[in-house]
């Protein structure tokens, strides 16, 4: 464990990323899903099963700063997968199949029991401050990725 604190900069930041990242993507490879198609499953289920398609586009291009074409990418295959599927009731929808819902489960189960691992005495308070700071940079960024577009 570290004895000194680092100065929290964009390094520190990104190893963090990077090291519980790689944690998932072991978690989901043993299920044969990937990180892009992870985050979008996630994105259904926080919809509440069922979603318009341009919303969750929308949604998970804006969450992994990523392109459209990506995220349709990962959306056709959990498609095809039958993890997804159209919306009987409206087509211009997406909803999870039960196949969807068992694998978000499933994993969501598994990096909840890393996550415990890894945030096992941290103080709340520690925490808190973490999630302020992190909060207050990623809407820096995102304004500072906005004007960049403008």
């Amino acid at each position: 464990m570290t004895t000194t604190a680092p100065t929290t900069n964009g390094r520190v930041i990104a190893l963090a990323h990077h090291a519980g990242r790689a944690l998932l993507e072991g978690v989901l490879a043993r299920h044969g899903a990937t990180f892009h198609q992870s985050v979008t499953l996630r994105a259904v289920v926080v919809a509440g099963g069922s979603i318009d398609i341009d919303e969750l586009v929308g949604n998970v291009t804006g969450s992994l700063k990523t392109g459209e074409s990506v995220v349709r990418g990962a959306m056709e295959e959990l498609t095809v997968a039958k993890l997804l599927e159209e919306d009987p009731a409206e087509a211009s929808r997406i909803r999870l199949t039960d196949a969807g819902r068992e694998l978000y489960e499933s994993t969501t189960a598994e990096t909840a029991e890393i996550s415990a691992r890894l945030y096992a005495d941290i103080p709340a308070e520690d925490l808190a401050v973490a999630g302020r700071v992190l909060a207050l940079i990623t809407e820096r960024a995102n304004a500072e990725l906005a004007g960049a577009g403008a």
